[in-house]
């Protein structure tokens, strides 16, 4: 697919896959389906990058750089329940010095997000989970200011040294988790005593109730 020009552009043609299976997009496209997500957990969100013609590939950019524009893809259940946390970008675990929420990745990555709720439940085979309207979403004030919190205290954290104290519980909307393949991947980090370690890498993913709020949001649901 060309890479859209405009705003307006990107969401007629992210509107024009709404009601459309997996499958058809995939057959449109020329992929192949996966049985299942469990070896190709990114699968949905490059075939939907590939169906709108993003060009960012694998660099710290918004999916869409010219427009700076990210793509997210939303699983949800019939009833519109946002279904797992949405992963936003890889956490740096050294070189964080001097780093502020201005310029993080993730202010980056959140500051405009095209979001494409898709119909996911576990028992729908892949090829037949639905994809729904899309929406564009840039936060406002406050939603900003929860993102912000939870990065300033995750970081924090991190420059610390206490980067292994960090679970779930952190964060109101924002959580820190482990990002890898396979538990023999690793990354370099700092002990609260400035040592070098080797630990998993981590990775920011919204929770799902933040999700379930901008979605509510745009469906109007109180």
């Amino acid at each position: 697919m060309l890479t859209p020009d405009t705003e307006r552009q990107l969401m007629q043609t992210a509107q024009s896959l709404s009601g459309m299976s997996l499958g058809e997009l995939a057959g449109k496209l020329d992929v192949r389906v996966p049985v299942n997500l469990n070896k190709e957990k990114g699968w949905i969100g490059l075939l939907l990058e590939r169906a709108l013609g993003a060009s960012a590939g694998s660099k710290p950019l918004p999916d869409f750089p010219e427009l700076g524009i990210e793509l997210k893809t939303l699983p949800i259940d019939r009833n519109a329940k946002v279904l797992e946390t949405t992963f936003v970008c890889v956490a740096p675990l050294t070189g964080m010095s001097g780093v502020t929420w201005q310029t993080s990745h993730v202010k980056k990555k959140m500051a405009k997000v095209l979001w494409v709720p898709i119909i996911s439940e576990r028992q729908l085979p892949v090829a037949e989970r639905i994809i729904c309207t899309p929406f564009l979403w840039q936060p406002d004030a406050e939603e900003e200011t929860l993102m912000q919190a939870d990065w300033q205290e995750l970081t924090d954290m991190i420059v610390l040294g206490e980067v292994e104290k960090i679970s779930g519980k952190y964060g109101e909307v924002m959580q820190l988790r482990p990002k890898a393949a396979n538990s023999k991947v690793k990354t370099s980090a700092f002990d609260k005593h400035g040592r070098p370690f080797q630990t998993l890498p981590r990775g920011f993913y919204l929770k799902t109730g933040f999700t379930q709020h901008l979605l509510n949001k745009h469906l109007r649901i109180d």
